[in-house]
C-alpha cells in the first residue's frame, strides 16, 4: 500500500502554474487509507495501488480545481479514485477486435470454407470471439472465459447462441447439443 506520501507542497513560482487559490498545500496522506480501501472494493487488491497512484497523480495535476466549498478533500480524492477504477473497466476488449475470421483454420481440418468464414464474420463480436477461440484456436471454455473476461457459463451461452446463428446462416437445421 502507498504509505510514504506526506503532504504535497507546491513550489512557488513554477512557470505555467495556475494562480495560488489555496491549494498550495494539500495533505493527501490522511486520505490514503480510505483511497486504498475504495480502490480494492472497486477493483482488486492487485490493481488498488496502481489506481491510487493514478488518482494521486490526477489529483496533483488538478489540484487548482479543488474547491472546499463543494466538498471535503476526502470526498474529492475518493471521487477521483472511483473515476480511475471506472476508467479501467471501460477499456475495450481487444481480443474481439484482433480476431480475423478471414484467416480461419481448424486444428484438424486445416483451411475453412468461404461460406463458414463469411458466416463467422457476420456474427456479433462477442459470439465471433467465442467461436474463434473455442472452435478454431481450440481453447477450452475456461480459457476462453479468462480471455473474454467473463464466466465460463457466459461463454457456453454465447457459443450456444453463435452455433444457432451459424446453423441458420449456413442453412442447416439447428440441433441441440
Amino acid at each position: 500500500m502507498i504509505s510514504d506520501v506526506r503532504s504535497v507542497e507546491r513550489p512557488a513560482g513554477e512557470p505555467g502554474d495556475p494562480p495560488d487559490d489555496g491549494a498550495a498545500e494539500l495533505d493527501f496522506s490522511a486520505h490514503l487509507r480510505p483511497m486504498f480501501r475504495l480502490a480494492v472494493t472497486l477493483s482488486s487488491l492487485d490493481e488498488a495501488d496502481d489506481i491510487v497512484q493514478d488518482a494521486l497523480t490526477r489529483a496533483w495535476a488538478k489540484r487548482h480545481q479543488f474547491d472546499l466549498g463543494r466538498g471535503s478533500l476526502r470526498s474529492w480524492l475518493l471521487a477521483i479514485v472511483a473515476d480511475q477504477a471506472r476508467s479501467r473497466w471501460r477499456r475495450p476488449q481487444p481480443i474481439w477486435e484482433v480476431l480475423d475470421p478471414g484467416s480461419l483454420t481448424t486444428p484438424a481440418a486445416g483451411e475453412v470454407g468461404a461460406d463458414l468464414r463469411q458466416a463467422v464474420a457476420a456474427l456479433p463480436q462477442r459470439q465471433r470471439a467465442a467461436v474463434i477461440l473455442h472452435h478454431f484456436v481450440d481453447l477450452p471454455v475456461t480459457e476462453v472465459a479468462a480471455l473474454m473476461r467473463c464466466a465460463p457459463g457466459t461463454v457456453k451461452s454465447t457459443l450456444h447462441d453463435a452455433r444457432k446463428a451459424l446453423a441458420i446462416a449456413l442453412g442447416e437445421s439447428y440441433a441441440r447439443d
